[in-house]
C-alpha cells in the first residue's frame, strides 16, 4: 500500500480535485460575462461526508433472485453544478458579477493552496518517521 492510498491523502487529493473543478467553472462564468442571457455557476459546496460516502470501499450487492437489481458503490468523478442565485441581473439577463466571481476565484486558490500545503506537509511527516526508524 503506498503513502498516498492513506484516507487522510485521498480525501485530500479529492477535495484538491474539487478546486481545481471549480476554477474551471468560475473561468466559465468570467468568459461568459458578456454574453447574453448566460447565467453563473457554481460547484456544489464540497464536504468530507460526500468524499467518504463517494468511496467504494468493495462493497457490492449480492443477487439472490433474478429479478433483483445488482449494484455496486463506487467512485464517481462527475462534478454537480448548480446554478446560483444572483442579485445583480443586467438588461441582457446576464447574472456573472465579476467582482463576486473574482471573489470566489481569490478563496478557492486560497483553500487549494491549504490543502496543498497539508497534503505535502503530511507527506513529509511520514519521510521523516521512516528515515528516523531506518
Amino acid at each position: 500500500m503506498a503513502f498516498t492510498d492513506l484516507p487522510i491523502f485521498q480525501a485530500l487529493r479529492s477535495k484538491m480535485q474539487w478546486h481545481q473543478t471549480r476554477q474551471g467553472v468560475l473561468a466559465e462564468n468570467i468568459a461568459n460575462s458578456d454574453t447574453p442571457g448566460y447565467q453563473s455557476r457554481d460547484v456544489k459546496t464540497y464536504s468530507f461526508e460526500d468524499h467518504i460516502a463517494r468511496e467504494g470501499f468493495g462493497v457490492t450487492t449480492n443477487v439472490t433472485k433474478a429479478g433483483h437489481i445488482s449494484g455496486s458503490i463506487s467512485s464517481s468523478s462527475s462534478v454537480k453544478t448548480e446554478r446560483r442565485d444572483s442579485f445583480e441581473v443586467t438588461p441582457s439577463g446576464n447574472s456573472v458579477n465579476l467582482e463576486e466571481q473574482m471573489m470566489k476565484i481569490t478563496q478557492n486558490q486560497m483553500d487549494f493552496q491549504a490543502a496543498t500545503s497539508l497534503y505535502t506537509k503530511g507527506l513529509g511527516l511520514i519521510r521523516t518517521a521512516l528515515s528516523k526508524n531506518a
